[in-house]
């Protein structure tokens, strides 16, 4: 199965360096063009209409994120292949998208394109690569999806309909106002990285509480913090500081 392909990379080194990689190691992708920034990537997918694209995040004047911005419906894969930018990894994290880093690593790259390949061939829609194009078209004051994926499906939640989270071992458990109880094959550690610009902070290695939910912080057990839902969580000596600094913000 042959698979064309469009790389946009500001650096023209990066993009001869994948190619290099791509012709060696993974011949069944054809690059018909590239492009060194976000209009000229445009451009290429409207004129090429690739299965594939390869895109670096952090680019000048526009970043890869605009390219999608451009396209309501894309009917390609997206690669995405970055220096380390903390925004633009925290958008494709909430997507639960895959990345790469620069420089690219083989093996993970031959992954990210069978990933792609398997989309391709059972015509699946990326709900993934939708999410992320709508977080990146908020504004920094609405409240982002953040994609959870189970074992049957991956659900899509607004950052604020989350009261809390809880661990256990590699799973985290999210609680939402609605009820629900989604539990995701992921550690707490990960989510909490993620969660912590919109109002989550720690309780405990095995909580995380959306500060917007608490509802007060008890003396009792040497600090456990109730939650609107009537739920109570522990309070550990490590955490006491951040929180009640976070709990200064309500």
């Amino acid at each position: 199965m042959e698979i064309s392909c469009v790389i946009i990379d500001d650096e023209p080194n990066n993009i001869q360096n994948l190619i290099s990689i791509l012709q060696a190691h993974c011949g069944e992708i054809n690059v018909v063009a590239t492009a060194l920034s976000a209009d000229d990537g445009i451009t290429a997918i409207q004129k090429f209409k690739p299965k594939v694209v390869f895109l670096d995040v952090q680019m000048p004047k526009k970043s890869g994120f605009e390219v999608l911005k451009a396209f309501t419906n894309p009917e390609f894969e997206v690669i995405f292949i970055t220096a380390y930018d903390q925004y633009g990894v925290q958008a494709i994290k909430f997507s639960a998208l895959d990345y790469l880093l620069k420089p690219v690593n083989i093996d993970e790259l031959k992954i990210a394109i069978e990933k792609a390949k398997k989309r391709l061939l059972a015509k699946e829609r990326d709900h993934k690569l939708d999410n992320l194009i709508e977080y990146v078209k908020l504004s920094h004051k609405d409240p982002p999806k953040i994609a959870l994926p189970t074992f049957k499906e991956t659900r899509y939640v607004r950052v604020d309909e989350l009261i809390r989270c809880q661990a256990s071992d590699s799973y985290t458990t999210f609680y939402t106002v609605t009820g629900d109880q989604i539990l995701v094959c992921k550690t707490l550690k990960e989510f909490a990285e993620l969660l912590q610009p919109h109002g989550f902070v720690r309780t405990h290695q095995s909580h995380l509480a959306n500060i917007q939910y608490v509802k007060s912080l008890l003396k009792e057990d040497g600090g456990t913090l109730l939650m609107n839902d009537l739920t109570k969580l522990p309070v550990s000596r490590q955490h006491k500081e951040s929180l009640k600094e976070a709990l200064k913000t309500l």
